[in-house]
């Protein structure tokens, strides 16, 4: 599960917990996704607020609906999901971690070095 940031709307969090059971492989192309029932009571959220994390997904196209049967992983989801979360990462999130780093006096060999630990 992804780090939960409690300024972000619920459902954008719920959405980022999806996206990190895709990512991680936790589920795979094809398979059913938790109900929008059972999803709620996990995270003791409104069932409508899960519905909207998922609604994101669906226009996204990285899940698809079957009538009456559930969510499914769209095939090719992984990839596509982990292409656009690459991209914001570069983009929104990397300047801020460049210019903390250069505050803090941080050598990014450094910090490779200890992501190999």
């Amino acid at each position: 599960m992804t780090a939960m940031n409690n300024e972000r709307p619920v459902y954008l969090r719920l959405r980022d917990t999806i996206a990190a059971m895709i990512l991680e492989g936790r589920v795979r192309d094809g398979d059913p996704l938790p109900s929008v029932r059972s999803l709620a009571a996990d995270f003791g959220a409104n069932p409508l607020t899960v519905a909207k994390a998922y609604q994101t997904f669906q226009e996204e196209g990285l899940v698809t609906v079957k009538r009456g049967v559930g969510m499914f992983v769209a095939a090719g989801a992984a990839d596509r999901l982990r292409a656009t979360e690459r991209q914001d990462f570069l983009d929104r999130r990397w300047p801020a971690i460049v210019t903390h780093m250069r505050r803090l006096g941080l050598d990014p060999a450094d910090l490779v070095e200890r992501a190999g630990a």
